[in-house]
């Protein structure tokens, strides 16, 4: 029987009600070793947005796809938001209230005039950046400030964080925070324009720019006023930028102590008070170093006082229990050292971040070690669970936070300023590359499920991004792989998020990763990401030096799929760069003469095979009488000026053009070859024919050694017959009947134009010939006579214009003169009489 499915014999079930129990039955578990057999293929998130005037298909497959918008497709105007819908976006973009007891709001000691000044020079309408060390409370006075103008522009206040953020970031950040556009991404000019008519109050926290960056974010937003929160480090503004300038000191002495008391939720004792001044005077009144110190002391309130005392609710009745020691005495000396707990040096004090974790729970610990391993950056409180390994290490956030160990940056937290420094020193980052791949791998499985959307992942990106950072390079066995898996994994949800700057990084890292690890179809991949990134953002260069590497990498790889993607995309930035680059004509520019690029001929078409086999070249050598409209279609460089004088060959460009040149050259083939047909056949029977002369001599017009060719080879052709691409016959001269030369075709001896022009040719009547010529006996057997060339002093003078051109034969035993053998086109056809003869 089997124990998991009970049948119907058991229990009084009959087979009805056991059918009604399998329907109703939960299903069963996924098994926990892996099935091997067929299983569902993982959904790819396919995601559509607008980019400018270009449809882009994010593809986590074989790539993205890019393509004009088509005219149904593109999205509306982006509209504003209502102050309700700006009240929800900042709502969920405020970072999550960390779990466990509240933490204290602190009030602002010590900034009333500051915080006048700034709401009323916003209330101006002037832009203000406030300088302040690190840890002297600017985000705190950023809120307040906030606060107050809710109501002073149109658009209201925008709260930004500039964080690893750059100036293009930061324009994107307030197009989307006043409009809503979703799944589109405003070209410049669109962007600029909406901008330009945005009147909003931006208060930007974490500022990392400065110069000309901040100038040029200060001009694409003539309407809205700046609140900018930047440390002494970051670069000053420009002198064009008419900032004012406010600097934020630290508190007194007396400040420094109210605020210690507030975190303490006591009256400090006469110790601490005077350790106060003790650190005040470190620290320079920074209001984090005395946050930081009031967490110490209510952590020494912690391990002073009997955790019973506060078990209302009998909590703790059923804790362990001490094991109990022989010696009474040596438990009283025990319970008197736990309750006089000493204070903090004064160097625990200026640097408590080792201290302060020391007495924290395990998870907070661990939490960490993997913020130290990602540079100070914290992972959401819902991944911190898997990555520790405890089902309550959520709770590790408040904890953090409660101690001063975290600061907000946007929708997240990261390490508050010198934490990190302070931990790494404690040996925290010890195991720090371990536990980045522990990140990256548990990002890249939660990056990549199709139940995680990109606003998800976007919130995460600076901790998957430093994940890959401390992965690449690596030394370690498998470390760039696994960054490879979480580039691949999350640079998809980075593009449909809309967090671009992200997106280049990602694939940037990727494509290194990929290299180091030899992961070659990965690595294509990334460089066709960032080719299509490089074209959606307006730079072509890079992006057809970045498609053009993917498709040779796919190529070599047999990527059918992925090459054809590489190959739109690089179409389309040809048609946008203005088509491929012409010999002489820069790339989207027209020569002088008003052609356009497309019109004149690429020098690389040259290179290529013609189209269905076509002849590409046909050399033609026979004399006709209007020579002028002969169709010759040769291979040439590209003209270098397109004007219409000399842009000959510019006439040959564009398909259509092509084909009717190839065409003109087929049938100028055909009729060459009915030619030489006709003229072989009428020359086949000497006897027949009455003025055939069975021996030739030079005429006075015929080549001779003296007008040979320049560029001539030994076997008596030139090069343009050799390098003819056409399929025309050649016939070498043969002896004919008559002890003459004739063609035979289908050899390569000469062309067929110039055996053409050689056979057909009509006698001379220079001098009466005989209506059938006398026999004549051969003294040698008739051979293929060589052509040879003799040099100047042996060249034969040519024949006066008396002489015959067919001499007639004598009954002396005399050999007539042999006539020069010819170079020219029509080869050693010249030479066709040249057996001696005798009576």
């Amino acid at each position: 029987m089997d124990p998991t499915h009970r049948g119907p014999e058991e229990y009084g079930h009959d087979s009805d009600g056991f059918a009604e129990e399998a329907g109703r039955r939960r299903p069963a578990r996924d098994p926990l070793t892996p099935d091997f057999s067929q299983q569902t293929p993982q959904q790819a998130r396919v995601v559509t947005l607008i980019s400018g005037d270009l449809l882009l298909t994010v593809n986590p497959v074989d790539g993205s796809e890019v393509e004009p918008c088509p005219p149904g497709e593109q999205p509306s105007a982006p509209a504003r938001r209502t102050p309700a819908e700006r009240a929800d976006r900042e709502r969920a973009a405020a970072p999550p209230v960390p779990p466990g007891p509240p933490v204290p709001r602190l009030p602002l000691l010590q900034r009333e005039d500051v915080h006048e000044r700034l709401t009323r020079l916003l209330a101006r309408g002037r832009s203000v950046r406030l300088t302040g060390p690190a840890g002297s409370g600017r985000t705190a006075l950023l809120d307040a400030v906030a606060a107050d103008c809710a109501e002073l522009a149109p658009d209201g206040v925008v709260r930004l964080n500039g964080h690893k953020r750059t100036v293009t970031d930061i324009l994107h950040g307030l197009f989307e925070a006043v409009h809503d556009a979703p799944l589109h991404r405003p070209d410049r000019e669109l962007l600029r324009a909406k901008l330009r008519a945005t009147g909003a109050v931006v208060v930007l926290d974490d500022l990392e720019f400065g110069g000309a960056a901040l100038d040029e974010l200060l001009g694409a937003t003539p309407e809205c006023a700046f609140l900018l929160a930047a440390t002494p480090d970051v670069a000053a503004p420009g002198p064009d930028s008419h900032l004012d300038e406010v600097f934020l000191d630290g508190l007194d002495r007396a400040a420094s102590v109210d605020l210690m008391e507030r975190v303490v939720e006591r009256k400090l004792t006469e110790e601490e008070a005077n350790w106060a001044g003790d650190l005040w005077f470190e620290s320079e009144g920074l209001p984090l170093r005395f946050v930081q110190a009031g967490a110490l002391l209510r952590q020494r309130d912690m391990l002073t006082t009997d955790p019973t005392a506060y078990d209302e609710y009998g909590y703790l009745e059923n804790r362990p229990v001490a094991p109990v020691t022989e010696s009474p005495a040596a438990d009283e000396a025990e319970d008197a050292e736990a309750a006089e707990v000493a204070l903090p040096s004064l160097g625990e004090g200026a640097a408590p971040a080792a201290l302060l974790a020391s007495r924290l729970s395990g998870a907070a610990r661990d939490a960490l070690r993997f913020a130290v391993a990602l540079g100070g950056e914290v992972p959401h409180q819902a991944h911190l669970p898997a990555l520790v390994g405890d089902t309550h290490a959520d709770a590790a956030l408040g904890e953090l936070a409660g101690c001063g160990l975290l600061s907000p940056a946007g929708s997240r937290y990261r390490l508050a300023a010198g934490v990190l420094a302070q931990l790494e020193a404690a040996g925290y980052g010890d195991d720090a590359t371990d536990r980045a791949r522990t990140v990256a791998q548990h990002y890249a499985w939660w990056a990549g499920h199709p139940s995680v959307t990109p606003a998800r992942v976007v919130a995460e990106a600076d901790a998957i991004v430093a994940a890959m950072a401390q992965l690449v390079p690596g030394d370690g066995a498998g470390q760039t792989s696994v960054a490879v898996l979480l580039a691949r994994s999350a640079s998809p949800a980075f593009a449909a998020g809309l967090h671009w700057s992200a997106w280049e990084r990602a694939l940037r890292i990727g494509q290194e990763a990929g290299r180091i690890a030899g992961e070659v179809a990965e690595e294509a991949y990334f460089h066709h990401e960032l080719g299509v990134l490089a074209l959606c953002t307006g730079n072509l260069d890079r992006a057809r030096a970045e498609l053009e590497t993917s498709i040779s990498m796919r190529g070599a790889l047999a990527d059918k799929s992925g090459a054809v993607a590489g190959r739109r995309a690089l179409a389309l930035v040809e048609d946008r760069s203005g088509g491929p680059a012409v010999s002489g004509v820069p790339a989207g520019s027209a020569p002088s003469g008003g052609a356009p690029a497309a019109d004149l001929i690429p020098a690389y078409r040259f290179e290529a095979s013609p189209p269905r086999g076509l002849p590409a070249a046909i050399p033609v050598s026979v004399p006709r009488p209007y020579t002028d409209e002969a169709t010759v279609v040769a291979r040439q460089s590209a003209p270098e000026n397109g004007d219409e004088g000399g842009g000959r060959f510019a006439m040959l460009g564009g398909a259509r053009r092509n084909l009717v040149a190839a065409g003109a050259g087929v049938l100028l083939a055909g009729v060459l070859g009915t030619v030489v047909t006709l003229g072989l056949t009428s020359n086949s029977d000497p006897q027949g024919d009455p003025g055939a002369s069975t021996e030739q001599s030079v005429t006075g017009g015929g080549d001779t050694e003296d007008e040979l060719p320049a560029e001539e080879t030994t076997d008596g052709t030139t090069p343009s017959a050799k390098a003819s691409g056409s399929g025309s016959a050649s016939a070498p001269v043969t002896p004919g009947p008559s002890g003459s030369g004739s063609a035979v075709p289908g050899d390569g001896g000469s062309s067929a134009g110039a055996t053409a022009s050689s056979s057909s040719a009509p006698p001379s009547t220079g001098e009466e010939t005989p209506d059938r010529p006398s026999p004549t006996e051969t003294a040698s057997e008739t051979t293929k006579p060589t052509p040879t060339r003799s040099g100047p002093s042996s060249v034969s003078p040519p024949p006066s214009p008396s002489d015959s051109t067919d001499p007639t034969p004598t009954e002396s035993e005399t050999a007539p003169s042999v006539p020069d053998t010819s170079d020219s086109a029509s080869g050693p056809s010249g030479v066709t009489g040249a057996s001696p003869s005798v009576t």
